[in-house]
C-alpha cells in the first residue's frame, strides 16, 4: 500500500522561526527502576510466569475470555495421578478487596488480600491437601475486543484489560503456585453461574468428566444472603444482603459444595440465603413432558391474541397448539412491523383461514386495541391467550434459548433487561370487556422433554 504523503514541509534552512523557541525543562515521565530495567540484559530480567491467552465461545465471535497460567519457576512436577478434587474462587471480595476502600479498583495496585489467611490456606490447598486451585471471575467492566461502533475509546478498553492482568499477575507471583486464573468479560455462555469457565478448566487439566464432586468446592461472595438486622425487623441494617446469587447457583450448576469468604476462611457459620428464581420449584415429571391440550377452536374463523412478556412460550405454545389446528402464525420478528402484521392478518382472515398474532408482548389495552378493532372490521371473532408467566422466569428461559442450539430452531439472540422491565411497565391485565370472546390464562410450568428440562434446569441468570 501507498503510504499518505507527508503534511510535514521542510522549511527553507535560513527561514525565520517565529514564535522564538522555549528554553525548558520538559519533565520526563520515565521512572528509574523503568530507565534500570530497559538497560538490563534480557537474560537477567525475572521471567514473566502467567501466560495469557484468549478464547471465543465460537468460531464467529470475538473473544471474550481471558486465560492466565501461572508456574512457579521452581515448581516440582506434577505427580502422574491427576489432581481430581478442584477448590475454586471467586476473585474480588472473596481472594482480594480494594485497599483503598473503594468499592472497584481504581489502578491495577489498589487491592489487598481479603483476608490475611487467604494466601496461606490456598498454598495449604495445593500443596498440602492434593486440590487443584483455580480462580473463576466475572469481568464485565473490561473488553477484550471492543465493538468497532462501541463509544467507548480502543485505548481505555486496551488499559483496563492491562490493568487486570498487571493486578493478577501481582496476585499470583504472590501465591506462587500453579494456579489458573478464568476471566469472563462478556454475557455469554463463560459468565457465571453458567459453566463455560468450569469446563474450560475441566479440559485445560484434563478431568473433565473425572472431578471428584463431593469433595471439590467453590467459594464465592454472590450466595443469595439476606439482610442481618440489629435489634429486630426495624432496627438499622448490620449486614447488607448479597447482590446476587449467582456464585451459589454455579455450585449448584457444577455439582460441587458453596461457601462463602466467611464460611471458608473464618469458619463462620452459613447465613440465611434465598433466590428469586428456584430450580427445585420446577422438577421435571412424566406429565411435564406430556402435551396437554390447553385450547380448543371454537370458530371457523377467527383471530387469537398472544399477550405475555418475551419468552413466556408464546412460539412453543403455538406450535404445540394452535398450528395443529390450522392456525396461521402472524410473526413480528419476521415482518418487522406490525401495519405488515395487520395486512398479513387480513389476508389470512380473507383466505377463510384463522390467525394467530403470536409473537409481540401486547401488553397494554391499548395496542390490543388494534387487533379488537380488525377483528371488527373482518367481522369475526378475537379472542386472547393470556401467558402468567414469572418475569424472572421469562428471562431464564430467554437465556436459556439464546445459549443453547438445540433449543432455539429460530437463532434468537439474548434480550436485554430493558425488553422485560419495559414489559412491566406497561402491561395491564387483559379483560373480556376489551373485546375478547374468551381469555386463556396459561400458567407456567415446564413442558418438554427429560432431555431438555436438563439443559432447562440449570441457573443461567
Amino acid at each position: 500500500m501507498t503510504p499518505p504523503p507527508s503534511t510535514n514541509k521542510r522549511k527553507p534552512a535560513n527561514a525565520p522561526i517565529s514564535p522564538p523557541p522555549m528554553k525548558r525543562r520538559l519533565a520526563s515521565g520515565t521512572t528509574k527502576n523503568a530507565v534500570a530495567n530497559f538497560f538490563t540484559p534480557t537474560s537477567q530480567k525475572p521471567k514473566e510466569r502467567t501466560i495469557w491467552t484468549e478464547r471465543a465461545p465460537n468460531d464467529d465471535t470475538p473473544a471474550t475470555l481471558l486465560v492466565g497460567r501461572y508456574e512457579p519457576e521452581n515448581a516440582p512436577e506434577e505427580p502422574l495421578t491427576k489432581r481430581r478434587r478442584i477448590a475454586a474462587f471467586d476473585l474480588d471480595s472473596t481472594l482480594i478487596t480494594t485497599s483503598s476502600g473503594k468499592k472497584h479498583a481504581s489502578e491495577a495496585t489498589d487491592w489487598k488480600w481479603w483476608h490475611s489467611s487467604v494466601p496461606g490456606r490456598l498454598r495449604e490447598l495445593y500443596k498440602d491437601q492434593g486440590y487443584r486451585v483455580i480462580i473463576l471471575s466475572n469481568q464485565g467492566g473490561i473488553v477484550l475486543h471492543p465493538d468497532p461502533k462501541s463509544k467507548t475509546p480502543k485505548a481505555m478498553s486496551k488499559d483496563r484489560v492491562t490493568a487486570f492482568k498487571q493486578k493478577c499477575n501481582a496476585i499470583l507471583n504472590q501465591l506462587d503456585i500453579p494456579i489458573s486464573v478464568y476471566a469472563a468479560t462478556g454475557r455469554d455462555l463463560y459468565r457465571k453461574p453458567r459453566l463455560g469457565m468450569w469446563d474450560e478448566a475441566c479440559d485445560d487439566y484434563d478431568i473433565t468428566g473425572d472431578v471428584d464432586l463431593a469433595q471439590s468446592v467453590f467459594v464465592g461472595d454472590a450466595g443469595g444472603r439476606t439482610a442481618v438486622l440489629k435489634n429486630g425487623e426495624n432496627a438499622t441494617m448490620a449486614t447488607a444482603k448479597d447482590f446476587s446469587c449467582s456464585d451459589r447457583n454455579f455450585a449448584h450448576n457444577a455439582g460441587i459444595q458453596f461457601k462463602t469468604p466467611e464460611e471458608f476462611f473464618l469458619d463462620e457459620p452459613p447465613r440465611d440465603f434465598e433466590r428469586e428464581f428456584d430450580l427445585a420449584n420446577h422438577p421435571w415429571s412424566e406429565e411435564a413432558g406430556a402435551t396437554d391440550i390447553m385450547f380448543e377452536k371454537k370458530n371457523e374463523r377467527d383471530i387469537v391474541l398472544f399477550v405475555g412478556p418475551p419468552g413466556a412460550g408464546k412460539s412453543s405454545f403455538f406450535w404445540k397448539h394452535l398450528e395443529p389446528l390450522g392456525y396461521e402464525r402472524v410473526n413480528q420478528d419476521t415482518l418487522k412491523s406490525r401495519e405488515k402484521c395487520i395486512k398479513a392478518a387480513k389476508e389470512i382472515i380473507q383466505d377463510g383461514q384463522s390467525a394467530a398474532i403470536a409473537d409481540n408482548t401486547n401488553a397494554d389495552p391499548e395496542t390490543r386495541a388494534v387487533w379488537v378493532d380488525l377483528a371488527k372490521q373482518l367481522n369475526v371473532p378475537i379472542r386472547c391467550v393470556w401467558f402468567k408467566t414469572p418475569l424472572i422466569v421469562c428471562e431464564h428461559n430467554d437465556t436459556v434459548r439464546a445459549l443453547n442450539k438445540t433449543m432455539n430452531p429460530e437463532s434468537r439472540v439474548a434480550l436485554p433487561k430493558l425488553a422485560f422491565t419495559g414489559f412491566k411497565s406497561r402491561f395491564k391485565e387483559p379483560k373480556v370487556k376489551e373485546g375478547f370472546q374468551d381469555i386463556t390464562e396459561v400458567e407456567f410450568k415446564f413442558r418438554g422433554s427429560k432431555t431438555e428440562h436438563g439443559i432447562w434446569a440449570k441457573y443461567w441468570l
